[in-house]
């Protein structure tokens, strides 16, 4: 069938283009695309950060309604309304142990720009297209396996519920599935864009008396002091970042959260803990990107840890999210600027600047 999509032929480049998309094979699914995330990795794509073969169709926070499935689905029937997710097998060790976020074909699957069966399902004029963790949404029609999905309560707008499918919960799955922060603990959460500050609202949920909120941007610091931020630190302004933190924390925090991919500031997130601390490494710098630590410092019993999607299994951690979102306890429509699908350029450039914390753009009616 063809739809419009938009499409990254060159580094920087979008592009509304009308593309063809194949019908589902036997455990895919066809979902209209009703809303999508801007996500950060979206646009390191673009620009080159993250490597990916173009031309692609990227978006990887859609929302949509089940059109058509097929003959192999389970669970999930025309009319539906669901999120896309990331990409799995589904076979590896890591999916079979209920950890899909460590699928031994998560690169593959995410970045390589095939679908898990090793082919592609967009093409225009009989040129392939790569796809994007499977489901490809800056589309009006996306093709996805059945294992991408998580069905949504239909009381809840979609545009809404899009970033769910992975900043949001990377920020919170963060704390909540990696950290798990003690009541009473501190934590410090560096970059207060989505992730960061969904990390802040997870922090509150979990009981943290001490949430330090760090970024360069006074409006994200007032903005994490409403979702829970006991203190913030504009690191502009503060000749010592880990000092003051440490002076914040009475000798360093529990835990911390590194969000902005920047070596000086994960440097910064390890030693802004104490003894026996734990980090949460979130942030995606561009491939190949090394950091340098204190040697002696991360003898003292600290612990550095990677982050991918909120260590969660989506069909569990997102409704649960959802709740607590209905509950008033996670209001994260707060980050959330919406945009026309025709303003994908403004929704990046906004996004980029900090005029809009999470971007999401209504794809149809």
């Amino acid at each position: 069938m063809k739809t419009k999509a938009i499409v990254t032929r060159n580094q920087g480049e979008f592009s509304m283009e009308e593309v063809t998309i194949h019908e589902p094979k036997e455990e895919e699914v066809l979902i209209r695309i009703k809303a999508v995330g801007v996500c950060h990795t979206d646009l390191s794509v673009k620009n080159g950060s993250i490597p990916c073969p173009m031309p692609i169709v990227l978006g990887h926070e859609g929302a949509g309604v089940v059109e058509q499935v097929g003959a192999a689905v389970q669970g999930i029937e025309p009319g539906d309304h669901v999120l896309l997710s990331y990409s799995t097998c589904g076979k590896c060790d890591a999916c079979l142990q209920g950890k899909p976020y460590g699928c031994s074909s998560f690169v593959m699957f995410n970045f390589g720009g095939v679908m898990p069966d090793g082919t592609r399902r967009i093409e225009k004029e009989g040129e392939e297209i790569s796809s994007f963790f499977g489901q490809s949404s800056f589309s009006e029609y996306s093709v996805t396996n059945y294992r991408n999905l998580v069905k949504v309560p239909k009381d809840v707008p979609l545009e809404t519920l899009a970033p769910l499918s992975c900043g949001i919960s990377t920020g919170s799955g963060a704390v909540i599935n990696k950290l798990k922060p003690e009541p009473g603990s501190s934590i410090a959460v560096f970059g207060c864009g989505a992730v960061g500050l969904s990390a802040v609202m997870a922090a509150k949920l979990k009981g943290c008396t001490t949430i330090i909120a760090i970024d360069i941007n006074d409006n994200r610091l007032e903005l994490a002091k409403e979702l829970g931020a006991t203190h913030s630190i504009n690191s502009t302004e503060v000749e010592n970042v880990i000092g003051k933190i440490h002076e914040l924390s009475n000798g360093g925090v529990n835990y911390s959260v590194e969000t902005s991919g920047l070596p000086l500031v994960l440097r910064q997130a390890v030693d802004s803990t104490k003894a026996l601390g734990t980090t949460a490494v979130v942030g995606a710098p561009p491939v190949g990107t090394t950091v340098e630590l204190d040697h002696f410092g991360i003898i003292l019993e600290k612990t550095i840890t990677g982050v991918i999607m909120g260590s969660g299994v989506p069909q569990i951690f997102i409704p649960q999210l959802i709740e607590l979102y209905k509950q008033g306890l996670f209001p994260y429509d707060k980050l959330i600027k919406t945009y026309d699908f025709s303003q994908i350029e403004q929704a990046a450039a906004d996004s980029k600047s900090g005029i809009a914390i999470k971007p999401v753009m209504r794809v149809s009616e």
